[in-house]
């Protein structure tokens, strides 16, 4: 009878870290204690220096049959392990070593118990929507990409604002001076979405998000749009400037003036891996250390019917 496949995780990491390099051993003596194979990318497997590992060589193809993507690191590294797990269909698992780390779904001092959810494969998996990025100009596709978080298009000098006229669903909304516009999912909601002065977006509701950076205008307020629209930004030719859009801040494109910039729903969603069933409520009370000292709400009064204040 021949050996059963072996279940395969990818870890990847930020080796020019040295706590992420740390983190990363540990979770393989974990994982292999456990009887599963750690996969990594070529170009950190030097650096973890660890054994028994596969290795993948082509980063396209590091998510191709493997259970689970671990992710140790902030955010910028779990967009790259969404870059890495998209095109498969991979579920990402991020342990945050970073600061908010909204992506992550653990923290680093929970990393036992993480790698033990996934032996056990007790988590769950939701899918986040995605965003699909076209940039044309002269009637010629020149650029497509795709965002997990945002798509963002800013102005490429710093004396010189974006001039910018923006449609939804073929329909002409508003003309701007301004620094940028943020366009944003739900997940992207609580990134450069909200420092710009966004909405944050509970990551069930479906919707898509638009942000103006400085705008210079009366009517420039964030606006949340159907998860089916279609919306244009377009860099006025008249504008004697250059424009620059980024995607979750890791592809980046030039954009002439007189080029349009489409955004819409994506097809391929990202796939998060969730090993908690805590609310989207509570994970940002615990991000952004909000003040609920003293919450009288219906789970406590049950928890504590006499009215006095747990301690």
């Amino acid at each position: 009878m021949a050996d059963a496949e072996p279940r395969r995780v990818l870890v990847v990491t930020h080796t020019g870290r040295e706590q992420a390099v740390g983190v990363a051993r540990e979770a393989h003596r974990l994982l292999t204690d456990a009887g599963l194979l750690v996969r990594l990318l070529a170009i950190e497997a030097d650096d973890l220096d660890l054994d028994p590992v596969e290795i993948a060589v082509d980063p396209d193809k590091a998510a191709l049959d493997v259970e689970l993507i671990i992710v140790l690191g902030g955010d910028g590294s779990i967009l790259r392990g969404a870059e890495l797990a998209r095109p498969h269909g991979t579920p990402v698992l991020g342990v945050n070593l970073g600061h908010v780390g909204f992506l992550a779904e653990a923290e680093v001092d929970d990393l036992e118990r993480i790698v033990q959810v996934v032996v056990d494969r007790s988590y769950t998996v939701e899918e986040r929507m995605t965003l699909a990025v076209d940039v044309r100009h002269d009637d010629q596709l020149i650029f497509e990409t795709w965002a997990l978080n945002e798509a963002s298009i800013e102005k490429a000098a710093r004396e010189k604002m974006l001039e910018v006229l923006v449609e939804v669903d073929d329909r002409p909304l508003s003309r701007w001076g301004c620094d940028g516009v943020v366009v944003a999912t739900p997940t992207g909601s609580t990134a450069y979405a909200f420092s710009a002065g966004g909405p944050i977006v509970w990551p069930e509701v479906e919707a898509i998000v638009l942000v103006p950076v400085s705008a210079h205008a009366l009517f420039s307020r964030p606006i949340v749009v159907a998860p089916s629209s279609r919306l244009s930004i377009e860099l006025v030719p008249s504008w004697n400037g250059r424009g620059v859009l980024w995607c979750d801040g890791r592809r980046m494109v030039e954009v002439p003036p007189g080029a349009e910039i489409v955004v819409r729903r994506g097809a391929r969603p990202v796939r998060l891996a969730r090993a908690h069933e805590a609310p989207f409520t509570d994970r940002l009370v615990a991000k952004f250390d909000l003040p609920v000292l003293g919450w009288r709400g219906a789970a406590e009064r049950k928890r504590n019917p006499n009215g006095q204040q747990e301690t």
